[in-house]
């Protein structure tokens, strides 16, 4: 099944024709004025001011007009010929790539995106195609990322992305290649990050005028996007991926009922008993999601809390470990040891936070925090807490945290100050992360040259190594000698040519 409902392109000299309600409205003229009548009934003396502030009204309505007509069409369902020209008939390297999705950084209209290629859960048509990308397509929020548009091929469907420049959480806070070097080394920006997924959960659950709420479904920390700008933003990715492909089931999209689990429950069952192959990701599932196969705003919450406890920790959800009394392997959950260091005491929270934030955090906030993550992945999806509760929450811990970070005098770590602002094919919030070369200034090179210079010298002017057995030589003279290389340091550094040594290069 292929189809396309794109535009088509105007001929040269002819004005193009648009159907929708916003261009619907015929060109001002002087002939269909309401108040043209009036004005030739009236004095003539007023006719000349009347109609140069007439002209200037149509001639602002007239660029008005011409700039809604320039822009383009939102929700935009492209032809499959333009996503195969965009990523080199898929021959283009992609930029992730998995069981369930393909993603391709591309150029779409001379700007950059990202199309994500998708299985189908159940068949759509083009009219419901369109109905759901114009509701998906309207919402704005700071922490999503925007969607342009799609086209459906037979069992697959083609999302197209904005392109953000950044890296993804979790290789911000696990680098492959240096694994004791994280971008976020600042507790404040940790912070900052949870409460700007909180905030786009919650614009996602409760504000964007759907009856029981828009589920993301795939919240993960490769699904959130750290962006390049001059602090860290957080963005959420594949918004609308679970309504679009299937992924969410039509009793649950069809109903007018509040979205409470006692009443979703039988029809989880229902479909639960029809699911064929579990989409999700380890570690971040929920419970019920694991047994049914069918998302809901509290599976979304589960997987918040993960988020959560992996920005707390820098650990992955899931990890092996080796048990050392009888030599097997074990998998060691993130939200076991979170629930540990939490109720233990003693000084376990501090060994279970991350270790890079060199324990340059308030205490207190970090457990309120873990707490508040440990009561968004209960087992009972009846007992975790709304996401817009959990925003507020966090963003109570993020004002404290930054009045906390005023108080110690913490500087503020900027993204472009770690994180290399020349992005390749491979660095997006689907790659990783590039480190960029520190700036030395002269005055920085002027310094390491006296200190290296100081190092020198002080080599030379050292005594010899005594022998095994005796006592190294006291000698009365060493400050006054000291003192005295210190300013023949200074006179090799401005005079070279009054003394004889050279000076290292």
């Amino acid at each position: 099944m292929c189809f396309s409902l794109f535009r088509s392109k105007p001929k040269k000299g002819t004005t193009p024709k648009f159907t929708s309600s916003r261009n619907s409205t015929p060109p001002a003229s002087a002939n269909h004025h309401p108040a043209t009548a009036a004005a030739a009934a009236g004095n003539s003396s007023n006719s000349n001011n009347y109609y140069s502030s007439k002209s200037s009204s149509i001639s602002s309505r007239t660029s008005l007009s011409s700039l809604k007509d320039s822009l383009p069409e939102n929700p935009h369902i492209y032809d499959l010929s333009e996503i195969r020209a965009a990523t080199n008939n898929f021959l283009l390297r992609p930029l992730s790539s998995s069981s369930s999705s393909t993603s391709w950084k591309c150029v779409v209209d001379r700007k950059d995106v990202v199309i994500t290629q998708r299985k189908l859960r159940r068949p759509i048509d083009a009219p419901e195609l369109r109905r759901k990308l114009s509701l998906i397509c309207k919402f704005h929020h700071a922490s999503l990322v925007k969607l342009r548009g799609a086209t459906v091929a037979g069992n697959c469907i083609y999302l197209v992305y904005d392109y953000v420049h950044g890296a993804n959480l979790s290789d911000c806070l696990r680098n492959p290649r240096n694994p004791n070097f994280t971008v976020l080394s600042n507790w404040l920006s940790r912070v900052q990050i949870a409460a700007g997924v909180a905030d786009g959960l919650d614009y996602m659950h409760n504000c964007v005028g759907i009856k029981g709420g828009c589920i993301h479904n795939h919240i993960k920390s490769t699904s959130v996007v750290i962006a390049d700008e001059p602090s860290l933003v957080a963005k959420i990715c594949h918004f609308g991926t679970a309504q679009l492909c299937g992924e969410v089931p039509e009793a649950i999209e069809n109903d007018d009922e509040d979205n409470d689990l006692d009443h979703i429950h039988p029809v989880l069952k229902r479909v639960g008993s029809m699911a064929g192959k579990l989409a999700g990701t380890r570690g971040y599932m929920s419970p019920e999601f694991q047994t049914t196969g069918v998302p809901t705003l509290k599976s979304d919450v589960y997987a918040f809390g993960v988020v959560v406890l992996e920005l707390l920790s820098g650990d992955e959800p899931l990890k092996v470990e080796i048990d050392q009394q009888r030599g097997l392997f074990r998998t060691v959950s993130l939200i076991e040891t979170a629930r540990g260091a939490v109720d233990g005491g003693g000084g376990r929270l501090r060994q279970w936070v991350d270790r890079r934030l060199k324990d340059s955090y308030p205490v207190e906030a970090a457990e309120r925090l873990t707490r508040v993550a440990l009561e968004c992945v209960q087992k009972d999806p009846r007992k975790r807490p709304d996401m817009g509760r959990v925003a507020g929450w966090i963003s109570k811990l993020y004002l404290e945290s930054k009045a906390w970070a005023e108080s110690m005098d913490v500087p503020e770590v900027s993204f472009k100050q770690l994180v290399g602002q020349k992005h390749q094919q491979g660095t997006s919030y689907l790659g990783s992360s590039r480190l960029q070369k520190p700036q030395i200034s002269q005055n920085q090179k002027q310094r390491a040259h006296e200190v290296n210079t100081l190092k020198h010298l002080s080599l030379i002017s050292e005594e010899p190594n005594p022998l095994p057995g005796q006592m190294p030589k006291k000698s009365k003279s060493n400050t006054t000698h000291h003192g005295l290389e210190i300013k023949r340091v200074k006179l090799a550094l401005y005079y070279p040519k009054l003394l004889p040594w050279q000076h290292p290069t």
